[in-house]
């Protein structure tokens, strides 16, 4: 079983860099307009925080955390953006002190709990590793939106290996969320690090292959980059279609983003 530690100590990392980048904002920098239609710096903490609490809930109450996702059902192509909105109202310095308060009790609780403990969530149950690598992703993917809202060019870490991961474990979710059949065979994915290491993951000999860099393959599983401004290169048709539809997040395909050449 996997000693969930290492991306326990990533995820702080990765949301220490982020509050770094927040901690400072004046009043109108936290009203910039992100990526995300309708979002600003403000609604991206906010979903953090919200995610956090609802993750919080889901590892150390989960009758509380039953009556969230009663409420998701209730209204699921609402509670998302309602819970950012929720939080975009506070008063910047109350949202800062609610996120951090939210990623401390997460870390907590996942440090505390016990080995092989799986906890609910609006999708598949989950891990320990795996509550904390989602977290991971979420973080990195609407830090890089507050960062393109700043204009602040983020040096891509090796802590990305933990989204590169789940962004190859959910190739099959990408395919049955389209409605699409699922390959059968595995393919090789062969992803060039921020280090210079090289990350494998497949048999050698697979028929389909994916190459390129590490952060570019992030960009895309996360829907934080359209295909065409990558990198990435795939051989074989299924290995071509995947790279679409990727998405390394629960729920609905995403819209994603255009691409830099496309008028909006």
């Amino acid at each position: 079983m996997a000693d969930p530690t290492p991306v326990i100590d990533d995820l702080r990392a990765e949301s220490e860099e982020l509050d770094l980048l927040v901690a400072e904002l004046s009043p109108e920098q936290w009203a910039l307009a992100t990526p995300a239609s309708g979002w600003t710096v403000a609604h991206q903490i906010a979903h953090l925080a919200w995610t956090d609490h609802s993750s919080v809930l889901a590892v150390t109450d989960h009758d509380a955390f039953s009556r969230e996702v009663e409420k998701a059902l209730a209204a699921p192509g609402d509670f998302v953006d309602e819970g950012a909105e929720d939080g975009a109202r506070k008063p910047p310095e109350r949202l800062l002190a609610d996120w951090r308060a939210g990623r401390r009790a997460l870390e907590e609780a996942l440090r505390a709990a016990p080995e092989g403990a799986r906890f609910p969530w609006y999708g598949p149950p989950m891990s320990t590793a795996s509550m904390a690598t989602a977290r991971l992703m979420e973080t990195w993917a609407h830090g890089m939106d507050v960062a393109d809202a700043l204009g602040v060019r983020r040096t891509p870490t090796d802590r990305l290996r933990h989204i590169a991961r789940l962004g190859v474990r959910t190739r099959d979710f990408a395919f049955g969320v389209h409605g699409m059949p699922v390959p059968f065979e595995e393919f090789r994915v062969e992803l060039t690090a921020p280090s210079g290491e090289v990350w494998t993951y497949g048999p050698e000999d697979a028929a389909d292959r994916v190459t390129g860099p590490a952060v570019d393959f992030c960009l895309l599983v996360t829907q934080r980059a359209h295909r065409s401004d990558l990198a990435l290169r795939a051989a074989g048709p299924d290995a071509d279609r995947w790279l679409d539809i990727a998405q390394a997040f629960a729920g609905p395909p995403g819209k994603g983003r255009q691409a830099k050449g496309d008028t909006p």
